[in-house]
């Protein structure tokens, strides 16, 4: 936000802010670590755009919550949703610091950016042609995401007066008009298909150098588990909130702890690697990437910390998760479902939904809570009566509803 950029006290719907803060925190991340894997100038430029929307929001946020608070029993009602706001400003900070690695030519590592691709969901932004047939059509018109994996996660547009916009939670209503900006997130050869389309174009995959063998390797692994244990634990974080469960928050502490653990081993084999490469100055951006990437798993604790300390959380927090662009779900898989006794892999859940199981609850007995599965693989066999927490697109989650056994597409 700049200096001369001024914000006033104005009459918003909470809700609606925490709402987009969220969206616009896990776009953040996205096109942060996407900037660095593809080197890009341009997209880094986004994230800084976005991280002023964010300064914006967060202000609007805490003078709304301010004058919501006049008494001792709102402020205890209130204190979780400060948390939640200022948790999202230190992942839109952290997805800032991120991108300056690009801005400022800080350098990273070749061996950082061939391995990021493995990290990174594919995220493309294609420009919208006059001619492009999208024009003028509804994110449901076009049916994108049924037709060829390819999710619309935000829009830029111009407005009238020369000033840019954001829609960072495009729906079916959304219509596109010719000079979107279109964030794009989905499996190669749907984006090839869409960019085409959208842009007149044809799409070139960005192809990142080979990982160099040296002693580089170790500390990058971490950098990556880091970021996908950070990621997670931000997912985990909102659906404690969402669910009010204790049991979630805890994994989120498990995983802050594990971030932090990672973070000690990456320093140690970044100090040993720098006696042994020709210039030792080009780890600074790995050093950078792994602070701020601690600093995100160290927000999603934040994210937590109301649930954690027996707060209940005020209900425009859960609304808000519940309306933003990519919600979280929780199902039991019920006996004799197309998901009992079966693997990820062979319902082909995330091909066949769109969604991503984040976590498995297993059932407990009497004398013991149910085991948590943190991020299951595609092998992770699924049985009556476990709880699934999953993350995607509404629609998503009524077809993982489905296959579940349930016709209900949240479970409280």
């Amino acid at each position: 936000m700049s200096r001369e950029e001024r914000v006033a006290y104005e009459p918003v719907s909470v809700k609606a802010v925490l709402s987009e803060m969220k969206d616009t925190a896990e776009l953040l991340i996205d096109l942060s670590y996407s900037a660095v894997l593809h080197g890009s100038d341009d997209l880094a430029a986004e994230v800084l755009e976005l991280e002023s929307r964010m300064d914006v929001l967060q202000l609007q946020a805490r003078m709304s919550v301010m004058m919501a608070a006049r008494s001792p029993e709102d402020a205890e009602e209130l204190a979780p949703v400060l948390g939640v706001i200022g948790a999202a400003e230190k992942i839109s900070n952290a997805a800032g610091d991120i991108a300056k690695i690009v801005l400022e030519d800080i350098g990273l590592p070749n061996a950082m950016r061939a391995a990021l691709p493995e990290a990174v969901e594919t995220l493309v932004r294609a420009t919208l042609d006059g001619d492009s047939p999208y024009v003028g059509e509804t994110l449901q018109e076009i049916n994108m995401e049924t037709e060829t994996g390819v999710r619309v996660i935000a829009v830029r547009r111009d407005r009238a007066s020369g000033k840019e916009s954001w829609i960072t939670n495009p729906g079916p209503d959304t219509t596109l008009r010719a000079g979107d900006s279109l964030l794009l997130r989905g499996v190669e050869d749907g984006l090839r298909t869409v960019y085409e389309a959208a842009t007149g174009e044809p799409y070139e995959p960005p192809s990142p150098p080979e990982a160099a063998i040296d002693d580089l390797e170790r500390a990058v692994d971490s950098i990556v588990l880091m970021k996908n244990m950070s990621e997670l634990a931000v997912d985990l974080a909102y659906g404690a909130v969402l669910f009010n469960s204790e049991g979630v928050a805890e994994e989120v502490v498990e995983l802050e702890a594990e971030v932090d653990a990672l973070q000690s081993r990456f320093e140690a084999w970044t100090l040993r690697a720098a006696g042994r490469v020709d210039d030792p100055v080009q780890l600074r951006g790995l050093v950078h990437l792994a602070s701020a990437t601690e600093v995100i798993s160290d927000a999603a604790l934040e994210i937590s910390e109301g649930v954690l300390r027996g707060l209940d959380a005020h209900p425009v927090v859960a609304e808000a998760v519940e309306e933003s662009d990519e919600i979280i779900v929780r199902l039991t898989v019920r006996p004799g479902s197309r998901l009992a006794d079966a693997t990820l892999a062979e319902r082909t859940v995330k091909t066949e939904t769109g969604m991503r199981v984040i976590a498995v609850r297993r059932p407990g007995d009497d004398e013991r809570e149910g085991e948590w599965v943190v991020s299951p693989s595609a092998e992770t066999e699924l049985h009556a009566g476990d709880v699934i927490i999953a993350k995607g697109t509404r629609a998503g989650a009524e077809r993982l509803a489905t296959l579940a056994g349930t016709d209900r597409e949240f479970e409280q």
